[in-house]
């Protein structure tokens, strides 16, 4: 799809060109982790050792302090796959060269959750026998395209996925025991939206499913993310994330509490108070009708972060 620059009624195609080298593509990501992808930087081409000998383009950690690999390519290459499929293996291998990498770059406080990582290709196109091959076998990889205008606009764009779902619960769910399900919970890091929903009051239930439908019908590149204790809404970055108590619902808007009006008895400003999930605007929803009333926000939120 062309980008079109408006001026006054006319709509004027704009150009596209490239990066000069690739390496330009890549600091620009680097310096702009935060606002693309929500992430803190931790390293540049990193060395892999002797033995694998190989350097990962981007380290990085993100909001919810899992590690980030980034890969780029500035043509259109199968080499990008299977290099960052290597790496993904190298950085399960190697937790410590890694979390070396975050005190040194972000403090000794710094505690890395292993319990996902995100893989991140980046590239201007992906040949289909690739596409089809990363879905195939699963691979825990999001391939993104870029297109870069004469204008100075850069757009990137997820074209493939990762699947959050522990394959192993939900395909056996029905002879599983719960102890045997907590055991795969524990081993593969991976929830799933149910077992948030188990044991809540079903108007409780009911709100979540409302927020759930309505998060993933704003936009098809949506994901739904569950985590220990709450399920994050997210496109590059996460955008809402959802805790669900027995007696409320309660959503963390990735938004300046300063910069929206409050909802009298729904909405706070949590910068300061600690939460689970990550926003800092907190809307407490006890009935479909909180849900109504502060929907306008889910939009806004998405128009800031994700749209």
């Amino acid at each position: 799809m062309p980008l079109f620059e408006i001026d006054k009624m006319s709509l004027r195609s704009v150009e596209q060109t490239d990066f000069g080298l690739e390496k330009e593509l890549q600091h620009l990501i680097e310096t702009n982790l935060q606002p693309v992808f929500n992430c803190r930087f931790v390293a540049s081409e990193f060395p892999t050792g002797s033995q694998h000998s190989g350097r990962i383009d981007t380290l990085a950690l993100s909001e919810e302090n899992n590690p980030v690999i980034i890969e780029y390519k500035k043509v259109v290459s199968s080499d990008l796959i299977n290099q960052s499929l290597f790496y993904l293996a190298w950085i399960h291998d190697h937790h410590g060269d890694f979390e070396i990498a975050v005190q040194k770059e972000l403090g000794p406080d710094v505690e890395v959750d292993w319990s996902d990582v995100r893989v991140i290709c980046i590239a201007p196109n992906y040949k289909k026998y690739d596409l089809h091959a990363v879905q195939v076998m699963g691979a825990n990889l999001e391939l993104w395209t870029y297109r870069l205008f004469r204008n100075g606009c850069l757009y990137l764009e997820e074209v493939f996925q990762k699947s959050y779902s522990a394959v192993g619960a939900i395909s056996s769910e029905k002879t599983l025991t719960a102890g045997q399900k907590a055991a795969i919970t524990r081993k593969t890091g991976s929830y799933t939206v149910e077992e948030h929903f188990e044991g809540k009051p079903d108007k409780i239930v009911e709100i979540a499913h409302a927020v759930q439908e309505y998060m993933l019908g704003l936009d098809p590149a949506m994901e739904e993310v569950p985590k220990k204790l709450y399920v994050a809404y997210k496109i590059s970055q996460n955008i809402v994330c959802m805790e669900i108590q027995k007696q409320r619902l309660l959503l963390y808007l990735k938004l300046n509490p300063e910069a929206v009006k409050p909802i009298q008895g729904i909405s706070r400003d949590v910068r300061s108070i600690g939460h689970y999930g990550t926003g800092d605007l907190e809307l407490s929803l006890k009935r479909m009708e909180d849900f109504e009333t502060a929907k306008h926000l889910l939009d806004v939120a998405y128009q800031k972060v994700g749209g």
